[in-house]
């Protein structure tokens, strides 16, 4: 019942960051000038709507998106009325159309900022510059040290590789190490969350509970699978990243190799989250622009998983397969997995918006200032105004456009319903 409640959460979320998406359209145009005949949520049939002032508010039966309708989006719209003319978006200075058409993903951004905010100092943020031991200086790359002799807990005053025997003073024998994995190993999955970075290690292990869970890795260019299971042990958290930071040990699931001095999470105060709610959002932003980069290596992958193969973990995903994700984070007890996948997904969809194709926003900003340049270039050479793009010479384009996106939805969301990624066992 809880994953279904959270499935249900996690779409409803995302309903609503569209619906706000199109409301910073619609608040913006209204600001400028513009008109703006109608504002509704879903898509379809109409379930209710009503009238305020010159805009139509509504609710339609498929709540898939929203949508908001600005006047004379472009110079070839035939339904301005006369009368509307002068209020025509195409009209109005190239800036003001800019900030109209980028609002929707400034939306999305801003709401990625404020949950990474309130994640900073309630769940703590992953430590995305985790330091590394001698043995782990790859460019942050998640290389395993794997000993054979761990400790289970706190580690007694004065522990060390050396003096460490499974059965003595608390030692155990290494998850890791008794799992397969030997030192150097490159972890490139566990628990079915794709690893990159040192700190994606941590935080994954940290965020399980103690128990079996599945690895993968690579030796020498060679993958390889493992079940390790995880133990329950002392690790360091930080409450705050500034000078008078204090640390504090918390009981989490590990593998038994990872530094108890260094956090996997950091944890902060309200003023302290400020700057570290910034530098984790360009981290995002620099691996949201590295995974769009691969998107069109994984689509063979995505559909060998609808036709029989395992799905690859680091394949592409819908709403859906967010949603799936989402209801298993509370399922499982890890609200922050919920957030910092709803935040992940804002800043996917706030930078693809962007991208300068039509239908997107970004292709109407691109046209935009596209002529805007023309322009002035022709100015500077005293010839004639080109005048507007014509938009129907850009159909074409813009179908193929509609028409590879709605094949790729349809392959991520069918690949999401008959092979969905999963994060825990369930």
């Amino acid at each position: 019942m809880l994953y279904w409640l959270g499935v249900a959460a996690f779409a409803l979320a995302i309903l609503i960051s569209v619906s706000l998406h199109e409301a910073g359209h619609m608040i913006t145009a209204k600001r400028f000038g513009m008109k703006v005949t109608r504002y509704f949520v879903g898509f379809g049939p109409t379930v209710f709507s009503f009238r305020r002032g010159e805009t139509e508010y509504g609710l339609k039966a498929i709540p898939l998106g929203g949508f908001c309708k600005i006047v004379g989006m472009t110079p070839q719209d035939d339904d301005v009325a006369p009368e509307d003319q002068p209020r025509a978006m195409w009209r109005f200075p190239v800036w003001k159309r800019t900030i109209v058409m980028s609002a929707g993903s400034i939306t999305h951004f801003l709401l990625a900022i404020v949950a990474t905010w309130i994640a900073a100092f309630t769940f703590g943020l992953q430590n995305t510059s985790y330091p590394t031991t001698t043995a782990l200086q790859l460019k942050e790359r998640p290389v395993i040290d794997a000993p054979a002799c761990v400790w289970a807990g706190t580690a007694p005053a004065g522990a060390t590789a050396d003096n460490c025997k499974p059965g003595v003073n608390g030692a155990i024998a290494g998850p890791a190490y008794a799992a397969g994995i030997r030192d150097g190993d490159l972890i490139t999955n566990v628990g079915g969350t794709p690893i990159t970075t040192y700190g994606d290690l941590v935080n994954k292990i940290r965020s399980l509970p103690a128990g079996k869970v599945a690895f993968e890795y690579s030796r020498d260019g060679v993958p390889g699978k493992a079940e390790v299971n995880l133990v329950s042990a002392e690790r360091a958290a930080i409450t705050d990243e500034s000078d008078d930071a204090k640390t504090t040990t918390v009981s989490i699931a590990a593998i038994g190799w990872d530094d108890p001095s260094i956090p996997g999470i950091i944890k902060y105060n309200v003023a302290s989250a400020v700057p570290a709610t910034f530098d984790y959002s360009w981290y995002l932003v620099e691996n949201t622009f590295e995974a769009m980069k691969r998107i069109p290596d994984k689509i063979p992958a995505l559909w060998h998983s609808i036709t029989g193969d395992e799905r690859d973990p680091n394949t592409p995903i819908s709403v859906v397969g967010a949603s799936r994700l989402g209801g298993e984070a509370l399922a499982n007890g890890v609200p922050q997995l919920f957030l910092t996948i709803f935040i992940s997904l804002n800043v996917f969809i706030g930078i693809f918006n962007l991208l300068p194709l039509l239908p997107l926003d970004g292709g109407h900003i691109a046209i935009a200032w596209y002529e805007r340049v023309r322009s002035w270039l022709y100015a500077r050479l005293k010839k004639p105004d080109p005048g507007r793009v014509d938009y129907y010479k850009l159909m074409p384009v813009t179908y193929a456009v509609i028409l590879i996106g709605g094949a790729f939805t349809l392959l991520t969301v069918t690949a999401d319903i008959v092979n969905p990624i999963t994060i825990f066992n369930r």
